[in-house]
C-alpha cells in the first residue's frame, strides 16, 4: 500500500514538472535578460575613494583595492517634488563636497550619497570660497545656532602694564646739558658774531634732539626748563613721581597723552595712585618690542621710591562705535568673517574690517550696520556648511559646462570620477 502511494506521488510530480517546464523556461529567459540589462548599467566604485567610478571591474588607482559593483538606481527611486519629478544632477558624498558619483553610492561609513538637484546649487557669496545657504529651523536648533545684534556702544578698555618709579641719570644729564645750551645762547646776545650764534643754535638743537630721542615731548621739554624748574624735581620723586610703564607695540595706537592711569605698588598694599600719561617714547625697545610710557603721578608724601615696581592700568576711553559680538567673528587667517542672518533660515557670509576689541565686542570699521543680526554660536558648523555649498556650486557649474560642451560636440559626459 505504501509502495503504491509513493508511485502515485512520483507520477504526479513528473506530470506537474512536464506541464510547468515551458513557464519555467520563460521565467529563466526573462531573468537572464533582466540581469543582462542590469549588468549593462552597473558601475564599479572604490569603497575608500568614492570619487573613483568605472564602467568595468578593476582596481582603485589610489589604494589598489578592488572596485565594488554599484547598480544604477531605478527611476522610481528619484525623489519627486511638488509639481513634477526632479532628476538629480549627480550624487555627493555626505561629508565631502568634492567627492561625487554619477550614480547612487555609499560612503566608507555606509551612508548613502545625497542627490544634488539643479536648485540645490548655492548662490555665490561675497567671501571667496563660501556661499550663502538656507537651514531649516529644526537643523539650527540641533546644532545650537544662537544670534546677536550689531549695535552702537562704547568700547572703553584698559591696558595693563608693568613699570618702575623713574630714576634716570641719563635723562637728568641730557636735561642739564639742554639748560646749559640755552643759557649759553642767551649769554651771547645779539652782539655776538653770526658764526658764534649759529654754533650756539646748533648746540641747542642737538640737545633738543637728544631729549626727543629719550622720549620727552616738546611741551615736556619746555616745562622742564620753564620757571627755573630743576630736573631733579622731574626725575626724582618729590611731590610728583614719574613712572615708566612698558606697553606692547600693538597697544601703542591706543595710548595718548592725557589719559588717566591707576597705579598700584606692591610696597604700598591697598593704595592706588592716580596719574596721567604725559608722553609715549617714539622709539621701540628692539628686544621686548615695547614702548615706554611716561606717567606723572602726584605723591605728596613721597611714598613712591625710585626703581620701585608698580602696576599701571591705563584707561582708554571710546566714543560710540558700531560693535559686533566677539563670538560672531570667525578669523580665517586671511580675513575676519561673520555670518549674517537674513531671515527665513538664510545665512550669508560677510567679510568685515575690525578695529579694537573690548568687553567682548569688536569695533566694526566696515562690513556691518547697526541692527544686523549675526550668528554667535555654532560658527564653525555654519562655516563648514557655507564652504560645502560653495564647493557644490562650483562643482555643479563645472558639470553643467562640461555637459554643454559635450552636447555641442555630440558626445556624452563621462561618468568616471577623477581622483582628487
Amino acid at each position: 500500500m505504501r509502495t503504491l502511494a509513493m508511485l502515485l506521488l512520483l507520477v504526479v510530480v513528473a506530470v506537474a514538472g512536464y506541464l510547468a517546464r515551458p513557464h519555467l523556461d520563460a521565467w529563466r529567459a526573462a531573468s537572464d535578460d533582466t540581469l543582462a540589462r542590469a549588468g549593462a548599467h552597473a558601475k564599479y566604485q572604490c569603497a575608500m575613494h568614492p570619487q573613483i567610478v568605472s564602467d568595468e571591474p578593476g582596481i582603485c588607482p589610489i589604494c589598489q583595492m578592488k572596485l565594488q559593483r554599484v547598480d544604477e538606481a531605478a527611476p522610481a527611486r528619484v525623489a519627486a517634488a511638488p509639481g513634477g519629478a526632479r532628476t538629480p544632477l549627480f550624487y555627493r558624498h555626505p561629508m565631502r563636497a568634492d567627492v561625487s558619483s554619477p550614480v547612487p553610492a555609499k560612503d566608507e561609513m555606509g551612508m548613502d550619497y545625497l542627490p544634488v538637484y539643479e536648485d540645490d546649487a548655492a548662490p555665490a557669496g561675497n567671501v571667496p570660497g563660501r556661499a550663502g545657504f538656507r537651514l531649516a529651523p529644526a537643523r539650527q536648533q540641533l546644532i545650537g545656532v544662537t544670534r546677536g545684534r550689531v549695535e552702537r556702544r562704547r568700547l572703553d578698555s584698559e591696558i595693563h602694564a608693568v613699570g618702575t618709579v623713574a630714576y634716570d641719570p641719563t635723562l637728568y644729564q641730557a636735561l642739564f646739558e639742554y639748560r646749559e645750551a640755552l643759557n649759553a645762547r642767551r649769554a651771547l646776545g645779539d652782539a655776538a658774531l653770526s658764526e658764534a650764534q649759529r654754533g650756539a643754535d646748533a648746540i641747542v638743537r642737538a640737545a633738543t634732539l637728544r631729549l626727543r630721542q629719550l622720549g620727552l615731548a616738546e611741551q615736556q621739554i619746555r616745562d622742564a626748563t620753564a620757571g627755573g624748574q630743576s630736573p631733579v624735581d622731574l626725575l626724582l620723586p618729590a611731590k610728583t613721581a614719574w613712572v615708566y610703564a612698558q606697553v606692547y607695540e600693538y597697544e601703542m595706537g591706543t595710548v595718548h597723552p592725557g589719559q588717566t592711569v591707576s597705579i598700584t605698588a606692591p610696597a604700598q598694599p591697598g593704595r592706588t595712585y592716580d596719574g596721567r600719561v604725559v608722553t609715549v617714547d617714539p622709539i621701540l625697545d628692539p628686544k621686548t618690542r615695547t614702548a615706554r610710557v611716561r606717567i606723572q603721578v602726584p605723591s605728596a608724601d613721597a611714598s613712591l621710591r625710585p626703581e620701585s615696581f608698580v602696576q599701571a592700568t591705563i584707561h582708554v576711553p571710546s566714543g560710540d562705535v558700531v560693535a559686533v559680538p566677539a563670538d560672531a567673528v570667525l578669523p580665517t587667517g586671511e580675513r575676519h568673517i561673520v555670518f549674517l542672518v537674513l531671515g527665513e533660515g538664510t545665512f550669508e557670509p560677510r567679510a568685515v574690517h575690525l578695529g579694537r576689541e573690548a568687553g567682548g565686542y569688536y569695533e566694526v570699521l566696515e562690513g556691518l550696520q547697526p541692527g544686523d543680526e549675526v550668528v554667535t554660536s555654532a560658527n564653525f558648523l555654519i562655516d563648514s556648511e557655507s564652504r560645502f555649498r560653495a564647493a557644490l556650486a562650483t562643482f555643479s557649474a563645472g558639470r553643467r559646462s562640461a555637459g554643454d560642451a559635450a552636447a555641442a560636440h555630440g558626445a556624452a559626459v563621462p561618468g568616471l570620477g577623477a581622483p582628487p
